[in-house]
């Protein structure tokens, strides 16, 4: 059993929920003007261990014909039959079910909305097969994640939460993008869609450092819509030169340091946002810069 469980972690990446679990606990630190209460963090962290698990596994079995054929993602459990299709089905549904109860116990809109947050998280699994725009879907199945937190911590959709959801959104697009610069073959072979795909590498991570470059301004904006003040600006500029490294070591002649560059720089980027935010909304207070 636990051998099956590390394998199931393993599959759906579960060190991955670094990436949209921070900007989460921003939203809810900057709504809360400071500590959220133990319950309140208690339910989001639920509600976004559940929505993602739900999502990873639902992908790992839209893509398994994919997975089996790409050399990339041949050895991923569900395809070495480490892992059964049952078994990720169950994981799934226990996943979804924890997702629904959390965002019921946070408050009604959570629990309303939540139906159409999971939609958009499976849908992405799709989106591939048919537009080149699925990195930007990709990028709003995690762009939900803050202003989800908002509505917990405050029971309504306000306008901080959207900027740093759209941020989150050309943040996760533009290193999307670069991680899939490594299937640029595999995706013209089988017909899939992709910013590489369609237009090579060289322009896939110029349009990818466009989306970092608006990245920066809607988290400074995002800054500015909340009264935070200069500590969390402070963490915006010292995130600057995170994508600057994410962007430099990655060229269209050397991907090999493609997937660092994707997941170990944005998992530093988006906690140390984070970090910065939360004491600035626990030690600054409200003074806007």
């Amino acid at each position: 059993m636990l051998r099956k469980l590390i394998t199931l972690l393993k599959t759906i990446r579960f060190e991955h929920t670094a990436f949209a679990l921070p900007f989460a606990l921003t939203s809810a630190f900057v709504a809360a003007d400071g500590w959220p209460t133990a319950w309140e963090l208690g339910w989001i962290l639920g509600a976004m261990v559940g929505a993602r698990t739900a999502a990873m596994a639902f992908n790992r079995l839209a893509d398994l014909d994919y997975d089996r054929k790409n050399p990339r993602t041949a050895g991923r459990a569900l395809v070495t039959g480490e892992l059964t299709t049952r078994q990720l089905w169950v994981a799934l549904l226990v996943a979804a079910a924890i997702y629904f109860l959390a965002a019921r116990m946070l408050n009604l809109l959570c629990f309303v909305l939540s139906p159409f947050a999971l939609v958009v998280l499976l849908g992405y699994s799709y989106t591939k097969r048919f537009t080149v725009l699925t990195h930007w879907v990709l990028g709003l199945a995690l762009g939900i994640a803050p202003v989800g937190a908002w509505i917990a911590i405050r029971g309504r959709v306000e306008f901080p939460p959207l900027l740093l959801g759209a941020a989150v959104t050309l943040w996760t697009a533009g290193f999307d993008i670069i991680y899939a610069c490594q299937d640029i073959a595999f995706d013209r072979a089988q017909g899939l869609f992709s910013i590489p795909a369609r237009w090579g590498a060289s322009r896939a991570l110029l349009i990818s450092s466009v989306n970092h470059v608006f990245t920066v301004w809607l988290l400074a904006l995002f800054g500015w819509a909340a009264d935070l003040n200069w500590l969390y600006l402070l963490g915006v500029v010292v995130l600057v030169p995170v994508l600057w490294w994410e962007h430099r070591v990655v060229r269209p002649d050397d991907l090999s340091r493609a997937e660092a560059a994707s997941f170990v720089a944005n998992g530093i980027f988006s906690l140390v946002l984070f970090l910065f935010a939360a004491a600035d909304a626990i030690l600054v207070g409200r003074t806007p810069f």
